[in-house]
């Protein structure tokens, strides 16, 4: 193991609040535990050269903004609110979130914003406007600290807001106008240490181990025994990465197939396969795939 001085280490930004348990478990599968230190905000991570701190997902943006971060999980909605200037390495989809603008529906005519001078609430101040800007509205910002779908109708006409459901807003008598934009937790690196060799080497091995995990999580290995005259025929239905194994089976009585499928496809895939001639097929998970 490389023991490298502190200043030498990847600085990584690890999310606090709803992204956390998402991003956790990301990494616990890649095979990178974390271990809290006693406050909790500085955990020690068993992958060499990084050196970590948990951060809330905004805070994270700005860090890598100004290079104080060198690699971070964040939400994309927080990094084009804060125009952050970062390189997105690998989209999750966790968290998936849309941006959207949504009003009482008392005052909304034929399901659009009147013309007539309004107030819109958001915690997303640079989102919001450049939202007003584009519709054409004749409208005032007001910033939100949370629970903007309270807003509305005393204090606001309109709010934009994060929504995974919608159901927040629908509880609250809101009607979606308009969807602004859609955002997922994702990690990102700063461009200063992309431009380290040695930094984007490690951020490199933790992007590998990452996507090794997401892809893992959209296929499943599965195993099929077939006689000589309908291998062809059973490889046909197997969707898999590149091509299957196949094995010869004891006393050349067959071959056993593996491949792996994607998960969606399995409802379609078995059948197939028994229609080929496959027997006992076996399907198991997979906890990492690095092409």
């Amino acid at each position: 193991m490389t023991v490298l001085d502190r200043n030498g280490q990847v600085r990584l930004g690890l999310p606090t609040g709803r992204m956390k348990a998402g991003v956790n478990a990301l990494l616990a599968e890649s095979g990178i535990h974390l271990k809290l230190s006693d406050r909790g905000y500085r955990p020690q991570m068993d992958l060499p050269g990084f050196q970590v701190k948990v951060l809330k997902p905004q805070s994270i943006v700005e860090m890598l903004h100004l290079g104080s971060r060198d690699v971070g999980f964040a939400g994309a909605d927080w990094v084009s609110e804060l125009k952050a200037d970062l390189v997105e390495l690998v989209d999750t989809e966790l968290d998936p979130v849309k941006i959207v603008a949504a009003a009482p529906d008392a005052l909304l005519q034929e399901g659009r914003l009147p013309a007539k001078p309004l107030v819109v609430a958001s915690e997303y101040e640079t989102i919001t406007r450049e939202w007003i800007a584009r519709s054409g509205l004749d409208a005032t910002f007001i910033r939100a600290y949370g629970a903007t779908e309270v807003f509305p109708p005393e204090d606001a006409d309109c709010i934009v807001d994060n929504t995974a459901t919608g159901s927040t807003l629908r509880a609250n008598n809101l009607t979606i106008i308009d969807v602004i934009a859609r955002s997922s937790t994702r990690l990102y690196a700063s461009p200063r240490a992309m431009r380290d060799s040695s930094k984007r080497e490690r951020i490199g091995h933790l992007v590998m181990l990452v996507e090794s995990v997401l892809a893992a999580r959209e296929r499943v290995m599965v195993e099929v025994n077939v006689d000589s005259q309908s291998l062809d025929g059973v490889i046909r239905t197997l969707p898999c990465m590149r091509e299957p194994t196949v094995s010869p089976l004891r006393g050349d009585s067959g071959f056993a197939v593996k491949a792996a499928v994607p998960r969606d496809q399995l409802p379609s895939i078995i059948p197939q396969i028994k229609a080929a001639g496959g027997t006992d097929v076996i399907v198991t998970g997979l906890s990492q795939i690095v092409p």
